[in-house]
């Protein structure tokens, strides 16, 4: 007999097996060229991919430099819920992402989209936003990749029809980002 948790996991590897490592790279390149340059790095999600996205910023702004006098400049713009409720009140749902984008959004800067199906209509609209206005534009999504595949400049695709399988990768790629950028910065040893 086989334990459902076994099963999973088995799915879990093969997905892992099929880890996008170029594209991981490049946009580690990305993180990197704007930690250099000052830039900001902006980062959204819904449900459990807001969860990650939040969970991202803490282990790069903190993890990655806390010892650091230059710092990270990363932002999560589904961590003000009031914020968000005030547009998609007055606005749409649909403009929760864009709108915060537009007050701080500078050319050069990276914005990171994060949906598991790859539709999700105001993670388009922001990284559509950060294209149009010469911002460097990364998406993680997973099954088919769904339109943030295509939008995005550099796409981190996890390639399953899972929705928890995507997000765990998803949190993958954010811990071996921590440490990978870490590392870069010769910041070796276990993060905190």
């Amino acid at each position: 007999m086989q334990y459902f948790s076994q099963q999973y996991l088995e799915g879990l590897k093969a997905v892992l097996d099929d880890f996008p490592h170029e594209a991981f790279e490049k946009m580690i390149a990305a993180m990197l060229d704007a930690y250099e340059k000052g830039r900001r790095i902006f980062v959204m999600g819904n449900g459990g991919s807001a969860s990650t996205a939040s969970h991202w910023v803490c282990d790069i702004n903190k993890g990655c430099c806390l010892s650091l006098e230059k710092k990270f400049r990363m932002i999560c713009l589904n961590d003000s819920i009031s914020t968000m409720m005030a547009y998609a009140n007055d606005l749409s749902y649909d403009d929760v992402f864009v709108e915060p984008l537009k007050n701080f959004f500078e050319p050069g800067d990276v914005v990171i989209g994060i949906s598991g199906s790859g539709n999700s209509t105001n993670v388009l609209k922001a990284i559509e936003y950060a294209n149009q206005n010469g911002g460097v534009t990364i998406g993680l999504c997973g099954y088919g990749g769904g339109k943030l595949k295509d939008l995005a400049s550099i796409p981190v695709h996890s390639n399953v029809n899972d929705m928890q399988m995507t997000e765990d990768a998803h949190m993958i790629v954010v811990h071996i980002s921590m440490q990978r950028i870490m590392k870069a910065l010769g910041q070796e040893g276990a993060a905190c």
